[in-house]
């Protein structure tokens, strides 16, 4: 049988990115192919056009099919926006007879309590996260199976989103010939490529800062803690560009990419760069302190959000890891020191690592949600496979288990 493969298709404001894998016999990712397209259709990480978001992913998807020469039949994909929110929630359960070990399907009855929250009818959850479990009265049980106990409960991160926004995102990528495997919290994903396990335990946030949003996730003792998803990201300091320098997106954009800093005092002053430009003149000469002065100010003003959401989850100097940022606007130079001085956290530049195969394209921040979703993936099929083979599981579930294992499985 050949290797099992595994897609994932993250709908940006600014890209769309489909990656497809193989999973070798150690559990790691091989990249069989990658489909990158300029994103149509989505406002801060919403859809607003139904066809031209069909159109970018489908694009996306036939150059990754391209790419990797395998059909993607489904994906796991990425979800964020205004929209989504997230609360903390614990679950109670009673163990049936105390006298047998603790089994998965009592962990997934806890899950299953925890869910239970106070959800208006135009929200689904989408995500029940366990953040740590107690088992009579023993705190921070970081796996329960096994153990023995009357009493199982569970302290949950539950993520919620749009009911509306998540059909017409399901909408899109089904539109586009792909069935939808799962949904993911798109912080969740990235923090699954670019932060190490060290980091998680000892406190830290991951700050994905994309084209249309910025998403932030907050670990505590190796577990999430807060997430949330601002409206604000890369566009924005290309919009202010555009006023300040009074030139076209795309010159504001290259402009950006290719002289853009975080920190002005680290740039000439005497620094010259051509642009294109509005007016009489197809070109004209700004100083490139000018440009550093302006992505300065709307990137301090985006860390002082950022730090406002951190301190929702938990106290700052409690991260001792720091800041890890990731996206495509975490390319800008000068980000992570601007962003230490501004969080007064250690910061550092996210980039997917550990990948074999077609990979070269993913060691860069702005691709961290794509591979995360992969990783996501991977550790929800483990999952499934230790639900499978465990000594307990009713018929039903084990049944909707089995049927998707044989889908992502076997060989397409």
């Amino acid at each position: 049988m050949a290797n099992p493969s595994l897609a994932a298709i993250d709908v940006g404001t600014t890209k769309v990115c489909t990656i497809v894998a193989e999973v070798g016999a150690q559990r790691e990712l091989r990249i069989l192919g990658v489909g990158v397209g300029p994103s149509a259709g989505l406002s801060k990480g919403m859809v607003d056009n139904i066809h031209a978001a069909i159109d970018a992913i489908a694009s996306s998807v036939e150059r990754a099919e391209r790419a990797s020469g395998t059909r993607i039949l489904s994906a796991h994909v990425g979800i964020a926006g205004p929209h989504v929110s997230s609360i903390n929630s614990r679950g109670i359960v009673a163990i049936a007879d105390p006298r047998n070990p603790i089994t998965d399907h009592d962990v997934h009855r806890a899950l299953e309590s925890a869910r239970i929250v106070n959800v208006p009818n135009n929200r689904e959850v989408i995500h029940v996260v366990p953040r740590y479990y107690v088992v009579d009265g023993q705190d921070h049980v970081v796996d329960p199976l096994g153990m023995y106990g009357s009493r199982l409960d569970v302290e949950t991160h539950v993520v919620t989103s749009s009911t509306s926004a998540m059909n017409n995102l399901v909408q899109c990528v089904e539109g586009a010939g792909v069935k939808v495997e799962s949904l993911v919290l798109e912080p969740l994903a990235s923090g699954e490529a670019v932060v190490d396990r060290e980091e998680l335990q000892q406190g830290v946030a991951l700050v994905d800062i994309g084209g249309g949003t910025t998403d932030i996730c907050v670990y505590m003792n190796g577990a999430v803690v807060h997430t949330a998803v601002l409206p604000i990201g890369g566009l924005h300091m290309t919009r202010d560009l555009v006023v300040a320098l009074r030139v076209p997106q795309p010159a504001a954009e290259r402009a950006k990419r290719d002289h853009g800093h975080a920190i002005p005092s680290l740039v000439d002053e005497a620094e010259e760069v051509e642009v294109e430009a509005f007016g009489s003149e197809p070109k004209r000469q700004v100083r490139r302190r000018l440009i550093a002065e302006v992505l300065q100010a709307r990137t301090e003003e985006m860390l002082e959000l950022v730090l406002a959401e951190i301190r929702r989850g938990t106290e700052p100097e409690m991260l001792s890891a720091g800041v890890v940022l990731t996206g495509g606007a975490a390319s800008l130079p000068g980000i992570d020191m601007l962003a230490e001085e501004v969080l007064s956290l250690p910061a550092r530049i996210g980039r997917p690592r550990h990948l074999a195969g077609l990979s070269d394209i993913l060691h860069d921040p702005a691709y961290a949600t794509s591979v995360g979703l992969l990783r996501w993936a991977l550790k929800e099929q483990a999952i499934l496979f230790r639900s499978v083979h465990g000594p307990i599981a009713p018929l039903g579930s084990l049944m909707r288990r089995v049927a998707h294992l044989m889908r992502v499985v076997l060989p397409q």
